[in-house]
């Protein structure tokens, strides 16, 4: 398979450094590579993110390999089966060196793991301890050197035109209906249902939102972060004064509190799953870190409470879903299984392991009485979500359509009308009848996967976007397109002339 849900982590984050590349060669912790002024090395500006890039995956607190946890200064020079791996003021002596230049099989990192370090690296780190391999005054000894480099790590600004288009890995309708915001590269884009018109851009610290929800004040929640670097929930007030650039407003979501109204977690990794109750009174997020968590929202995010975190699954959570009423929350994950629990019980209610493959959406039906998960397998799967006869978690029915792996599931909980839409690798977008299982539409006409999918409030559109930066807007009676453009601001197509 050429992409997948992985993407979040791989494909995602090579071409988020691809883009940060062309357009933000002077980002913090480069300078030294770029022919700065010389001076002292500094651990927490300097060493300390090559040593995270390079040395925490196999180093850190929980594999610990050669016993050595590097997350820590006071751990780094504990050391490990070696002891402390730096001798201050010659880093010939060092172990650390000897391992970072070693030809052999001892070779840090490993060939395994990667490339070696680069001369301008190792020089770096030579240089640090041949200065004394001192700690910066500001840092304790014992301080999580993960959370002190996300401390001091500052976003870039969003592009000014696009060169690349953007992959999609989230969107929402405005509550009004008119409007959907999108997710950018490092921010999120606001366009217009009607003309298909850029009207608000917001700048966000996380280069990726992989899932939006809507309050019923109307401020927007956002889950995202950076692979393989942090992740965060944060909720913002899109209705916010910015200024305008050229009939476009421009919200700060970094640095301005009007518009960046809270933080209701970090994480060392992305949140990818995002999901409220249909009451408007809880709201759960999960992501790589394999953590179910759950606020009560309902006094508004200003006094969000969480619950303990909830560890039900062996790998990332990639979809979550409240039941109707509240008490249950649906699970899919890495791990190949759905799950749910039961939120007043603090139990795991089943486990359904019928995809035998990547869970990446779930959910209930308005009645309680079926579950739904999607994933790579390309099958739509019903299956018993309550005790009745004894069935519980076992399968009644699998919908058919889809050829390839799908991406996500948007489901309208409304009694009257309810409704689903999944996307999917095969460049498609389907409408279901959740109640029966049937499969009510098929829309077609995108060029890439499709990541994301949304349906409007009052049910009248979904919305899809794909890879490669275009949405899509349709009418969910008869399928009609509304609307069409590509969410990457001032990108522009390449056209390929024939000889």
């Amino acid at each position: 398979m050429l992409r997948s849900r992985c993407c979040y982590c791989v494909l995602c984050s090579l071409l988020g450094l691809l883009l940060a590349l062309l357009a933000f060669l002077g980002t913090p912790g480069t300078a030294r590579a770029q022919g700065a002024k010389p001076g002292p090395v500094s651990f927490i500006k300097d060493v300390a993110p090559i040593l995270k890039e390079n040395c925490f995956a196999c180093h850190d607190a929980k594999k610990r390999k050669g016993k050595l946890d590097m997350t820590t200064f006071e751990n780094l020079r504990k050391g490990g089966i070696n002891e402390d791996p730096i001798v201050e003021g010659n880093p010939k002596e060092s172990k650390l060196h000897e391992l970072l230049v070693s030809k052999g099989s001892n070779r840090m990192p490993p060939k395994e793991a990667g490339e070696p370090l680069s001369k301008e690296k190792i020089a770096t780190i030579d240089q640090w301890i041949k200065e004394g391999a001192k700690l910066d005054k500001e840092v304790s000894a014992k301080a999580d050197l993960m959370r002190e480099l996300r401390i001091r790590w500052q976003p870039p600004a969003p592009l000014t035109a696009y060169k690349y288009p953007i992959n999609i890995n989230a969107l929402a309708f405005t509550p009004d209906n008119k409007q959907l915001v999108v997710g950018g590269y490092h921010e999120l884009t606001v366009w217009n249902v009607a003309d298909g018109k850029l009207v608000k851009r917001l700048w966000t610290r996380a280069e990726r939102a992989y899932g939006m929800v809507f309050l019923p004040d109307g401020k927007l929640v956002v889950a995202g972060g950076r692979p393989g670097q942090e992740g965060d929930l944060r909720v913002y007030n899109l209705d916010a004064a910015g200024r305008d650039v050229g009939g476009v407003t421009m919200l700060d979501g970094v640095q301005d509190k009007n518009v960046l109204v809270k933080e209701l977690v970090e994480t060392d990794d992305s949140i990818l799953a995002l999901a409220l109750s249909g009451d408007g009174k809880k709201l759960a997020a999960a992501g790589c870190d394999r953590l179910v968590r759950v606020w009560d929202v309902a006094d508004g995010v200003g006094k969000a409470k969480m619950d303990p975190p909830i560890e039900n699954h062996a790998d990332w959570v990639l979809g979550l879903a409240f039941s109707a009423d509240g008490k249950y929350l649906l699970t899919g994950s890495r791990d190949k299984n759905a799950k749910m629990w039961d939120l007043v019980a603090k139990e795991s209610v089943l486990t359904f392991p019928d995809h035998q493959n990547f869970v990446y959406g779930v959910a209930i039906t308005n009645d309680g009485k079926t579950g739904i998960s999607v994933g790579e397998d390309g099958n739509v799967r019903f299956w018993q979500a309550t005790d009745a006869n004894k069935q519980i978690g076992k399968q009644t029915k699998v919908g058919s359509g889809h050829s390839k792996g799908i991406f996500r599931l948007a489901y309208r909980n409304d009694p009257k009308a309810p409704m689903m839409a999944t996307c999917s690798a095969d460049f498609t977008v389907r409408l279901w009848n959740p109640m029966g299982g049937t499969l009510l539409k098929t829309l077609t006409g995108q060029t890439d996967y499709q990541y994301a999918v949304a349906i409007s409030p009052d049910g009248n559109l979904v919305a899809s976007g794909g890879w490669n930066g275009e949405v899509r807007v349709w009418k969910t009676g008869d399928g009609a397109i509304v609307q069409t453009f590509n969410a990457s601001p001032g990108y522009v197509a390449k056209v390929e002339v024939k000889k």
